[in-house]
């Protein structure tokens, strides 16, 4: 049993690393590690139960050589009064005694051997006892660790995933596309203001023209638009086209 455990629990790390290193999926390895480990501990399992059965074997043989050594221990002391009282043969009776605490002798050195390897069965199943507790924590607390495995590396691959298809993007045929749209956005907007700044220049042009149909043939002097600057520098004009009779 103890080669079991000690290639249970001596494994060195640089192995286990390099084991994980040739598996392309470390979770499955996980798995098949935990479920050797679990055939272990049942074998473990199996080897306790036939320890604790030698041990409860030896221990009835045990207890029964001592009753025997007992039983003939009474047996002489019945012989050696029925000597006494004259139901048998004083010499008889003494030699049958003797006999009989030989036997007596023999089952109690029988019992004390049986006791001790009773005894020794029985550490070693304690030993065992221990041991298997310490695989079953041992398993235990795998299945636990591959659970939070499992879900770190769902995490991990759902974001290795995304990550590469971000990478992947091509993010200079973007940019370039969104430049261009932007620049041509920019060329739309100057030609929309150059355009509405056309037609506020047309709507001047044809308001200057109504203005100017208007006021053709108007005294000066009666629109309120004409300043007393524009009236003399008019006057002047009309004296100087006078004098070279224009």
């Amino acid at each position: 049993m103890a080669s079991i455990f000690s290639r249970l629990f001596k494994m060195g790390q640089s192995e286990a690393h390099a084991a994980v290193d040739k598996f392309e999926d470390p979770i499955k390895m996980t798995e098949q590690g935990i479920r050797d480990l679990k055939g272990d501990l049942q074998k473990a399992v199996t080897s306790l139960a036939q320890v604790k059965g030698i041990a409860i074997k030896l221990k009835r043989q045990k207890d029964e050589q001592v009753k025997l050594a007992a039983e003939y221990e009474r047996k002489a002391v019945l012989l050696l009064q029925k000597g006494q009282s004259g139901g048998l043969n004083i010499n008889e009776a003494e030699r049958l005694a003797r006999e009989s605490l030989a036997k007596k002798e023999d089952a109690a050195q029988e019992a004390l051997t049986l006791s001790k390897q009773w005894q020794q069965q029985d550490s070693a199943a304690e030993k065992l006892q221990s041991n298997i507790g310490k695989l079953r924590s041992t398993v235990s607390s795998y299945e636990n660790d591959l659970i939070t495995l499992k879900a770190r590396a769902k995490t991990a691959q759902a974001t290795k995933k995304i990550n590469q298809q971000l990478a992947n993007v091509d993010s200079s045929g973007t940019i370039a596309m969104l430049e261009k749209m932007k620049a041509r956005v920019e060329d739309d907007e100057v030609m929309a203001e150059a355009y509405g700044g056309m037609l506020e220049d047309s709507q001047s042009d044809i308001d200057d023209q109504i203005n100017r149909a208007l006021t053709s043939g108007t005294d000066l002097s009666l629109l309120e638009s004409g300043s007393k600057e524009d009236n003399k520098l008019d006057d002047q004009l009309a004296q100087l086209k006078a004098k070279i009779g224009a």
